[in-house]
């Protein structure tokens, strides 16, 4: 009797470890089907993207630094690291442009941005060579099949900030300092002038170029003289050498806390460069949303409805270009209603900003 239950208990055991191994080899087939699963998900998301700043840097405080938080916000959002799957190169000059593109392409990045209309050449011949490659450029065009052409109605805000600048100064003079006198620039310097001038044509406007988008020390050189020729808001639209705007501005709030003295930043909200105490010498910025472009294009390469060949532009209608709210004690809401008033005008079509200085003057023959 005892060796029968023995033999029955025996029979169980072994029953169960069968039933046991089944169910192993169940779960292992389920964790397979997760891990086929997994690569599924990591296909979607193979796709790379990368970008080549100009020579005002990653950390411009400006564009190029605008276009980075756009590409590490999108690399992050599809499970990629830095270097794996988003990256960037930066260049100090001219001369570093198709080397680094080059280098990203060796790297097999699937999408290479050229932030900045220096880099037009030096995208169009890369491009030419890599016809497999998607490329991007930005504020320019390059008519090519692997190219899409992203660009802004920058000329429509420089507008508002110009009406924003024309209700805040006291001294009825403003200055507008650029970066590289070139097409593009000029679309932001006549934009503002034509803002500033249809609220008041007796207002001055002193425009002046840096030559190039990275020497912050001519940038302070040329704010300096504006400030002590009366003027109490400068816009710049510099990159790099923005920053000595604002700091020649600091400077000056620092000596007297009382004195009037304003800031427009320009491509992000620069906000935080005007901090000085408890004072703000930002008075708002001319937003230009490079990041969302550089997000909104990577993912069309993702889900493969690259736009080559396409010329895309984000205005007004689509929040591509805005006036920042963010100092709100500076910008009142006495000046924000002229602005959305100004701005309706332009998406209405009432009002055609120009975006040259031959249609500004035609612009301000007709006030």
């Amino acid at each position: 009797m005892r060796k029968n239950q023995f033999i029955l208990l025996f029979v169980l055991l072994l029953s169960l470890g069968v039933f046991l191994a089944a169910c192993g080899n169940g779960a292992d087939e389920e964790t397979d089907t997760g891990s086929d699963n997994d690569e599924s998900a990591e296909e979607t998301t193979d796709y790379s993207a990368a970008l080549v700043t100009d020579e005002g840097g990653v950390d411009d405080k400006s564009f190029n630094q605008s276009s980075w938080e756009g590409l590490q916000a999108w690399g992050e959002e599809h499970g990629h690291t830095e270097g794996e799957g988003y990256d960037y190169a930066q260049s100090d000059a001219a001369s570093d442009y198709e080397p680094n593109l080059t280098r990203l392409v060796r790297n097999d990045y699937d999408l290479i941005f050229g932030i900045g209309f220096l880099l037009e050449d030096a995208i169009a011949n890369i491009a030419e060579q890599n016809p497999e490659t998607d490329f991007a450029i930005v504020d320019t065009v390059v008519d090519a099949p692997n190219v899409a052409s992203i660009t802004f109605a920058e000329h429509q805000g420089s507008f508002l900030a110009g009406v924003a600048a024309a209700e805040k100064t006291n001294t009825d003079q403003v200055g507008f300092v650029g970066g590289v006198e070139s097409d593009l620039i000029n679309k932001f310097e006549t934009g503002f002038i034509a803002g500033v001038k249809s609220i008041d044509p007796d207002i001055e406007v002193d425009a002046q170029y840096v030559g190039d988008f990275s020497s912050a020390d001519d940038g302070k050189l040329i704010a300096t003289r504006m400030y002590n020729d009366g003027a109490d808001i400068i816009y710049h639209s510099a990159g790099a050498a923005g920053n000595g705007v604002f700091s020649q501005a600091k400077d000056l709030k620092q000596n007297d806390p009382d004195r009037d003295v304003w800031v427009i930043g320009v491509d992000r909200d620069q906000h935080e460069e005007g901090v000085i105490g408890d004072e703000n010498v930002t008075f708002t910025s001319m937003v230009k949303r490079v990041d969302i472009s550089v997000q909104e294009v990577s993912d069309l390469g993702l889900n493969s409805e690259f736009p080559g060949g396409e010329v895309i532009e984000f205005g007004l209608e689509d929040e591509g270009v805005s006036i920042a709210t963010t100092n709100d004690e500076a910008l009142t809401d006495e000046i924000i209603v002229e602005v959305e008033d100004w701005e309706e005008r332009i998406m209405n079509g009432d009002v055609d900003v120009p975006q040259t200085h031959e249609e500004l003057e035609t612009y301000l023959d007709s006030l």
